[in-house]
């Protein structure tokens, strides 16, 4: 099992140019690489002599040429030009697989990040050392034992992140608490309400932001580009965008946890997210709640407590049909949060029997011998546990 744990820097203004000469290398062997690889390719597209363009060959052809054409790139790792070339090689074979759209060349600002083999950096408590940079200190130690296999030190904002993966050999949260199924219907108002009746409204990190954010995009807007001014309220605004998205993640992870951690059987929707957010009435705050974010932390979250996560067929009319008799409306409108049932005559909350309807179908494809992926309403999510960052310590009271 592979985890990532994300640890900031606390580098010195020397350490922190080499850094981003460091990314900044990185950057220009990718762009270099995906300018040479889409040269290549019309080449052999008009040659069929002449061989289809690879990772291992364009990363020797740049090693043979750097120290006459590209000196300064031997001031850094040697690791940050050759790993941004395989993460080229493996960005291709995504797409070649249908996983991912075609690389597009790495931005300045937005791009700056460089990886490292588990061969050149070392970790000793809370410093990391990085070839020709030396000891680096770290905000704190590394949370996990096993094999280091990599590192990843990025710039998100004005801040510095080295993100260490560590092959875990067994997992580390213990089973979840045998209390039962749970169906979760995600929304708007309230980010989940669960077939308990319970209701964890998300922390609306960009709704309540969101004066604050066109402030100081104005701000940006008035000063000169380039100036010293522009560059400090630039770096406010990126602070604010990286202050709402740690909000939203650290709620997420929190739910999640919760979630996972309580009930062996979890019933979710397969909402259609894309589809939703053409609601340009709805889409911002759809946005801010982070649905595909909370269904992968369930996801992977699950597989280390053993817990089943079923998602149910987006089709399923989960809000339209009766908890008690199974009678379903033809229509229910979305603005209407409460019906009552004309067969039983039952008052039904609108979400908390959402939320019983998708327990009772996770119930039903578990105990289903036949359940499986793709069967029924609904199917078993087996995904392998993939690198996420480990939550923050501060704890919200859901019980």
């Amino acid at each position: 099992m592979y985890l990532a744990h994300q640890i900031r820097l606390d580098p010195n203004n020397v350490q922190a140019t080499y850094l981003g000469r460091a990314a900044g290398t990185a950057r220009f062997a990718y762009n270099w690489a995906l300018a040479e690889w889409k040269r290549q390719f019309e080449a052999s597209k008009t040659d069929p002599t002449v061989p289809k363009p690879n990772e291992a060959a364009l990363r020797r052809q740049l090693n043979a040429i750097k120290r006459e054409q590209f000196p300064w790139m031997l001031e850094v790792t040697k690791n940050a030009p050759q790993m941004a070339i395989m993460q080229l090689g493996q960005a291709f074979e995504n797409f070649f697989k249908g996983l991912a759209r075609y690389p597009t060349f790495r931005r300045k600002g937005r791009d700056d990040r460089f990886a490292l083999s588990n061969d050149q950096f070392r970790v000793d408590g809370k410093r990391i050392h990085i070839p020709k940079l030396g000891w680096l200190r770290m905000r704190e130690c590394l949370h996990y034992t096993g094999r280091i296999i990599s590192a990843s030190v990025k710039r998100v904002a004005d801040r510095w992140y080295v993100s260490i993966t560590v092959d875990i050999p067994t997992p580390l949260l213990s089973p979840a608490e045998n209390q039962g199924a749970v169906g979760v219907d995600l929304g708007v108002t309230a980010l989940a309400t669960l077939s308990t009746g319970e209701r964890f409204t998300g922390p609306k990190a960009l709704g309540t932001r969101l004066d604050r954010m066109r402030r100081l995009a104005r701000d940006l807007s008035r000063k000169v580009k380039g100036s010293r001014s522009y560059a400090k309220a630039k770096r406010k605004l990126s602070r604010l965008h990286v202050q709402i998205a740690d909000l939203r993640r650290d709620s997420l992870h929190q739910l999640s946890t919760y979630l996972t951690g309580q009930f062996h059987t979890i019933g979710i929707e397969d909402l259609n997210v894309k589809g939703m957010l053409r609601n340009h009435c709805l889409a911002r705050a759809i946005s801010d709640m982070g649905f595909r974010e909370l269904r992968r932390q369930l996801e992977y979250k699950a597989a280390w407590r053993s817990v089943q996560l079923v998602v149910v067929d987006r089709w399923y009319p989960s809000s339209k049909t009766c908890s008690s008799c199974g009678h379903r409306l033809d229509s229910l409108e979305l603005a209407v949060r409460e019906w009552c049932c004309p067969g039983c005559g039952a008052l039904h909350d609108r979400d908390v029997n959402a939320a019983i309807n998708l327990r009772e179908v996770a119930v039903s494809s578990t105990a289903s011998a036949c359940g499986g992926e793709g069967a029924g309403l609904a199917h078993m999510c087996k995904v392998k546990p993939s690198p996420a960052k480990q939550e923050s310590s501060c704890k919200v009271n859901y019980g």
